[in-house]
């Protein structure tokens, strides 16, 4: 059984955007021409402890790909 490639969900899920966050990190990561990396600043980037995949939730891992994944989709890059 195959499915159809165009099934669109019929709700978007809205991730955290805040700077630290694991979906902004991801974003972060593809502009700055950064190798796939997951990881989070919970205080905020570069405040407190930087939070690794390996203590990451799914949900978390999820958030930085889709961060990481739409910024690459966008093709928004920083021009060096």
């Amino acid at each position: 059984m195959t499915l159809p490639l165009d099934l669109e969900p019929k709700f978007k899920i809205k991730y955290d955007q805040t700077h630290g966050s694991p979906y902004d990190r991801g974003g972060a990561d593809s502009y700055y021409g950064r190798n796939f990396d997951p990881h989070y600043w919970p205080e905020g980037t570069q405040k407190g402890t930087r939070v690794d995949m390996k203590d990451m939730t799914p949900v978390e891992i999820t958030a930085y790909t889709k961060g990481y994944n739409d910024n690459e989709d966008e093709g928004h890059f920083k021009e060096w």
